[in-house]
């Protein structure tokens, strides 16, 4: 039994839109653990979450101070 053009069509989209997602998801992440500072959420949470990871960030070698 072969596969159809639209199952090989539909499994590469698939892949690619959930490597994307995951790609988004890697950077945002990355984004609040190394540099949110209030850029996406407010100032308040963004210090909250600032504490939350800075020893995160001093054990990659990131300066917060």
């Amino acid at each position: 039994m072969a596969l159809s053009n639209t199952a090989v069509t539909s499994n590469k989209f698939a892949t690619t839109a959930l490597s994307v997602a995951l790609a988004v998801y890697a950077l945002l992440s990355v984004l609040f653990l190394l540099q949110e500072n209030g850029l996406l959420i407010s100032p308040e949470a963004a210090n909250y979450l600032h504490e939350a990871t800075h020893d995160a960030r001093h054990a990659l070698g990131v300066p917060c101070h």
